[in-house]
């Protein structure tokens, strides 16, 4: 069963995602106004900063919805009711799609979090939907401080306009990536990049040399579960496209994938994998 907005948004499996059936996903305008979706994403910096929903009322429509690691949870009960000092955002925009995709690292050692979060707008520019991976202790790799210190030496500067690659390419490149793991062919339709460097988790497979790669612990098992449900947020003028999705063989966890393309080319992962509150494990 498909529910869509505009383009395919969730695939619904029995027992998964059920109350996403409530959620106000109605077909979006062919175009955004990039000043609403950055007003939104800055109030709902504000709210995680404060731990206080009520900061996204000017933004939010009527009957939004709330999904935090795959589940649908009240907003005010999840880590967006937590006050959190935030040491790093990044805010990605998805001009046809209408939507956001915000990068968040916390170094508290009370409240550590790297957080992937997705704002998806409806046809009046107001939030129909928040969907967010919360990672902290016990996720696959978690250790906020060492994320924060690779993430700081990366260049996510925009892409020159002339040299963006389509969406079509960075969504084929995400699928690809994500398809590796039940399709042993799905590997040689991704555009690997020399140097490309993964932030898994905490985990960062780049020592600075020219010859970074991104295929290190790519699998060899290719009879494993398909990553499914997956969510995009596209922005080709940062090369990117992030995925939030099902990841079957790791304890059904919820899982955020971002991926950067320059030149046509895979330069960039970064991961993160949160399993229901217990420790990850493969």
């Amino acid at each position: 069963m498909v529910y869509s907005v505009a383009l395919q948004f969730f695939v619904v499996v029995p027992g998964l995602l059920q109350a996403v059936l409530g959620h106000p996903l109605v077909s979006r305008a062919p175009e955004c106004d990039r000043s609403v979706l950055s007003e939104a994403a800055d109030a709902y910096i504000a709210a995680q900063t404060a731990g206080d929903v009520g900061l996204l009322e000017g933004v939010v429509a009527d009957g939004w919805g709330y999904v935090e690691n795959n589940k649908d949870t009240d907003a005010q009960d999840g880590v967006l009711g937590k006050a959190l000092t935030i040491d790093h955002r990044r805010t990605n925009f998805d001009l046809v799609e209408c939507a956001t995709y915000t990068e968040i690292i916390v170094t508290d050692p009370a409240n550590p979090y790297v957080i992937g979060t997705q704002i998806h707008h409806d046809a009046d520019g107001r939030v129909a939907l928040i969907d967010t991976v919360a990672s902290t202790t016990n996720s696959w790799l978690f250790d906020a401080k060492k994320t924060l210190e690779y993430v700081l030496k990366e260049d996510w500067d925009p892409i020159p306009e002339g040299e963006r690659d389509s969406r079509e390419l960075l969504k084929a490149t995400g699928d690809a990536y994500l398809d590796m793991w039940s399709n042993e062919t799905a590997a040689d339709a991704v555009p690997w990049g020399t140097p490309c460097v993964r932030l898994e988790g905490s985990a960062y497979t780049g020592t600075g040399s020219p010859n970074d790669s991104c295929k290190a612990g790519i699998p060899s098992n290719h009879n494993q579960a398909p990553n499914i449900n997956r969510r995009y947020v596209i922005d080709e003028s940062m090369g990117s496209v992030h995925i939030i999705c099902l990841w079957q063989h790791m304890m059904d966890a919820a899982d955020s994938h971002e991926f950067r393309l320059e030149g046509g080319k895979l330069r960039y992962v970064h991961t993160m994998t949160e399993c229901g509150g217990q420790r990850c494990t493969l």
